[in-house]
């Protein structure tokens, strides 16, 4: 396949040229996969999908959309080349199901250090910049191998201290002056602990930057949400949100107007499909679904994540003209219905990441007696229970309208819960439907 046009501009290009530059994308993708890829090799002619028909973008609607489900039935006959040319192995988390193995070739590895080259750039970061990776480098964990490929894409130096504990975060900052983060925005809650209670003034640290991965940090109107107001208020320091996915092996990053993460027009072409699978109107929440650019060992099309965002398609304050995603407000197969009552785990993790009485929570879904869904919240309370229970069920009632099961567990239980068996991922949220 053609790489990619590296460093290119087609972000701050008008819409005409960036759909032509799109467009001309898919067809080397569509000829691609219909040529390399057993999966699409058979639904093309299943479908009858011939890549000479394909004039305009309106035309992938023809084409059916791939699911999760389909990569975990069919893993291997997405892959394009020789096993001999796959250079590393990384795999999905399993949090919806079982995980996946995305075989990546040397190209793919090129490509994942220039999109995360391209996230430090939308920070402005740069190469006289040392970046602290507070996230695990093993376990086929693709993002952490992502940032570290792309720093080095960037020059600057890097600091693997991984996801360790508060004080040892606090002490290599200190040391070695470390300017920017890669970290789980929550960690940063328990730095900001740790250090009044050592009476250490994080805002006399070097760090002046945080690439937040794993969390949203945003509503979906693009305020603060309460995450991020609770590590704000104590620590002033600029924190960029971003969405990624194992499966499309790249990166939506906020640039410095924080007004939504950037489209690599070069690396993706995003649809917003509705239940349909027909694109939403602008301003609607849409499930974001994938074709991936010069992706040469698993490569995607129409790849539905799961994952409901709205687009924002207005050119940015930065000067890019290329389309925005807010973040994630749901997840298809996460939407709970309890009691009658529809919630979606973000709206949960809102609620308890603004009581400061709640010290870590687990969130667990699962199925009663009758084959509805049942929520239960494992709660950690470093302070009086009695008290917190009552102010807790007050704001779950007027919130979600129903008050889940709740179990109060010590801190050592709730941290199994979150890192199960060793996982590489903190898990906030277990659903045990499936």
């Amino acid at each position: 396949m053609n790489k990619w046009t590296r460093h290119s501009k087609i972000e701050y290009a008008g819409l005409a040229a960036q759909q032509d530059f799109q467009l001309q994308q898919l067809k080397v993708l569509l000829q691609y996969v219909s040529v390399h890829s057993p999966f699409y090799k058979k639904q093309f002619n299943q479908y009858g999908i011939r890549i000479e028909d394909i004039q305009s973008l309106t035309y992938l609607e023809r084409i059916p959309t791939t699911s999760k489900e389909d990569i975990q039935q069919y893993n291997w006959d997405f892959l394009c080349v020789d096993r001999a040319s796959i250079a590393e192995y990384t795999a999905t988390s399993g949090t919806l199901g079982t995980p996946v193995t995305i075989a990546l070739t040397a190209n793919d590895l090129e490509r994942l250090a220039y999109n995360e080259y391209c996230s430090f750039k939308l920070m402005e970061v740069g190469e006289q910049d040392i970046i602290q990776l507070m996230l695990t480098l093993d376990k086929q964990f693709m993002a952490g191998m992502a940032y570290y490929k792309g720093a080095q894409e960037l020059k600057a130096s890097v600091i693997r201290t991984g996801p360790g504990l508060p004080q040892m975060q606090l002490e290599v900052m200190q040391r070695l002056q470390s300017g920017t983060l890669v970290a789980v925005p929550s960690f940063l809650l328990k730095m900001i602990h740790y250090a009044q209670e050592h009476h250490i003034d994080v805002n006399a640290l070097s760090a002046r930057k945080v690439l937040a991965i794993g969390e949203s940090i945003r509503t979906e109107d693009l305020e603060d949400n309460i995450l991020l107001q609770r590590i704000k208020k104590d620590w002033n320091i600029a924190i960029f949100g971003t969405y990624a996915a194992t499966e499309m092996q790249t990166a939506f990053t906020e640039c410095t107007q924080h007004r939504g993460g950037h489209l690599n027009t070069e690396l993706l072409y995003v649809e917003l499909l509705d239940e349909a699978g027909k694109q939403v109107p602008a301003g609607t929440v849409g499930e974001v679904t994938i074709s991936t650019f010069g992706v040469e060992g698993m490569p995607l099309l129409r790849y539905r994540t799961g994952d409901l965002c709205k687009g924002y398609y207005e050119p940015c304050a930065c000067g890019r003209t290329s389309m925005r995603l807010g973040p994630v407000t749901g997840r298809k197969q996460q939407m709970i219905k309890y009691k009658g009552t529809s919630v979606y785990p973000p709206t949960l993790f809102e609620l308890l990441n603004g009581l400061d009485f709640i010290g870590e929570y687990v969130i667990e879904l699962s199925l009663d007696d009758t084959g509805q869904d049942d929520l239960m919240l494992h709660l950690y309370l470093p302070v009086a229970e009695a008290m917190a229970m009552s102010n807790l069920k007050q704001r779950l009632q007027a919130s979600l309208r129903v008050i889940p099961k709740i179990n109060i567990c010590d801190q050592e239980s709730i941290a199994r819960m979150q890192f199960p068996n060793g996982s590489r991922k903190q898990l906030k949220f277990i659903d045990r439907r499936y």
